[in-house]
């Protein structure tokens, strides 16, 4: 039963909500993956396959969650349970509320355990740990920092606390002051570095890699990683658009500000494309290094370049200030469960979320050395939680969160909400009815199938 201690948090305006909405979405995904996604599956051909499926799946389901979280005004699961039931719906559809949460708390017990990566390369590349390394060189030092249980406890820990402690303060004072902190020194940091490549060479190269259009590399497999990476990257599946939209007012405009939130978005992704790969092809490295890419491969090159110490430092704050800004968001979800849910405070609430998920974390930290020789059907613990909400409960999550909107909900009363008539709103039905929702499907089975 939900304990209404006090009102439901507000955003204090618009605009925090969208920094705190993109923070949310720029995360490790538009800093460390895509770059490296972009690397795998042929340039720009991969760019345009994803813009594409940015806007038929990422962009509905988005909406879905963030007006339906409105709705709700309350936590993922209540919000579920209390919209179905005004809809004359079953309210078991608070088990998609439920997922969300479990799968933004699984993932944040290994993604912090990333964010204590970029926290442990500041150290080592603004003292100069990587100058005049070889690849060996710098591969080994990453290997031995995975080697190292306690180096990884320590930058775990120290991730954590910070993520706790913002999301421990508040909503407005916590999440929404963090996002309107880190969000514009983040643009200025990808200023910077971009600027510093487009003075050097291997820039040109960059942009034709990245914006040039070539048809010939697009592939069906290219395709269905696109539409995947489309689908995570805003964070939807996690019960973490459900929470942020139960903290906005009526006036929002839903279209309008998801529009917003998928443009700067996808503007932060490729300005982190034009970040790395000036640097990578300058330096005469391999784009499709996969993973490597940012903590093996761009060292490397940051020990060797002129003022690589200072472009290096501001890089991998670059990439913790991303990492940071999606932690709050993963986090938050189950501190407002704990919160409307039990006796406990907020305070206490984040107490209790992180320190589980943080000792989730240890156990995923070290399946890289002390429990290296402990898999579950082949995989480690960091993998099987990766696998788990990748494959399984983000997009059964998302797929449940649009099929509940577009097909259970009442349409005429979100076509107000919306604003949409005539060939809008038939567009907007056909989108959210059918192409968003088999696009996931199709996503799903081809994952289970790799």
């Amino acid at each position: 039963m939900a304990i209404n201690k006090q009102e439901h948090a507000q955003w204090s305006s618009s605009f925090g909500f969208v920094l705190a909405a993109v923070g949310s979405a720029v995360g490790l995904g538009n800093i460390w993956k895509f770059p490296y996604m972009v690397g795998e599956s042929g340039g720009s051909a991969f760019v345009i396959a994803y813009l594409f499926c940015i806007a038929l799946v990422g962009f509905p389901i988005l909406v879905a969650e963030w007006l339906i979280g409105r709705r709700g005004q309350k936590n993922p699961v209540n919000t579920f349970t209390d919209v179905a039931a005004s809809e004359g719906k079953s309210r078991s559809w608070g088990i998609v509320g439920a997922t969300g949460i479990l799968g933004g708390f699984l993932i944040l017990s290994f993604y912090s355990v990333i964010g204590g990566w970029a926290l442990n390369y500041i150290t080592k590349v603004s003292t100069g740990s990587f100058s005049g390394q070889d690849g060996d060189a710098v591969g080994a030092t990453f290997d031995a920092m995975l080697a190292s249980a306690s180096t990884l406890t320590i930058w775990h820990t120290v991730f954590m606390v910070i993520t706790a402690l913002i999301v421990g303060i508040g909503v407005t004072r916590g999440i929404e002051t963090t996002a309107k902190i880190l969000m514009p020194l983040l643009g200025i940091i990808l200023f910077v570095i971009v600027g510093y490549n487009a003075m050097n060479a291997g820039f040109g190269e960059a942009v034709n890699y990245l914006f040039i259009p070539d048809l010939s590399k697009l592939t069906g497999d290219i395709m269905l990683a696109a539409l995947g990476h489309a689908f995570f990257t805003l964070s939807i599946g996690m019960g973490i658009m459900v929470a942020y939209g139960s903290y906005l007012g009526r006036e929002v405009n839903l279209l309008k500000t998801a529009r917003m939130v998928i443009i700067l978005d996808t503007v932060i992704a490729l300005a982190a494309g034009l970040a790395i790969f000036p640097i990578i092809f300058n330096n005469g490295l391999d784009p499709a290094s996969g993973p490597g890419l940012i903590f093996v491969s761009l060292p490397i090159a940051f020990g060797s370049m002129t003022g690589g110490i200072i472009i290096g430092t501001l890089f991998f704050l670059l990439i913790t200030f991303a990492a940071v800004t999606s932690s709050i968001s993963l986090l938050e979800p189950s501190v407002e469960f704990l919160e409307e849910r039990t006796s406990m405070s907020r305070t206490m609430s984040t107490i209790v979320a992180s320190t589980v998920i943080w000792l989730l974390g240890i156990a995923a930290l070290l399946s890289f050395n002390l429990w290296a020789d402990f898999t579950i059907m082949g995989n480690g613990i960091f993998d099987v939680l990766d696998k788990l909400t990748s494959k399984f409960l983000l997009p059964l999550t998302g797929l449940a969160a649009i099929v509940f909107f577009a097909w259970r909900m009442d349409q005429r009363s979100i076509q107000q909400e919306l604003n949409l008539s005539g060939t809008a709103w038939t567009l907007w039905q056909i989108i959210a009815k059918f192409v968003a929702p088999i696009a996931v499907i199709v996503v799903f089975i081809t994952t289970l199938m790799s």
